[in-house]
């Protein structure tokens, strides 16, 4: 719950620059669970999600000022 506040309180913007954050760990997460090193699919799961609630919250914004 707590992230889904931080990520609420960011502007545009910096919720942008999040996603590719977010985006680039996951293909770290991805390629070392490919190449044999530490598979750690909690952790996958948890950048998922936050990926997916990033992505929400920009296109809400976007519904909102198409109004």
């Amino acid at each position: 719950m707590k992230n889904i506040k931080k990520l609420n309180e960011m502007s545009s913007q910096d919720l942008e620059k999040e996603l590719l954050e977010l985006k680039s760990e996951l293909f770290k997460l991805r390629f070392n669970g490919v190449t044999g090193g530490s598979d750690n699919k909690i952790k996958v799961r948890e950048v998922k999600k936050n990926i997916a609630r990033a992505k929400t919250i920009l296109r809400d914004r976007e519904l909102k000022e198409a109004k």
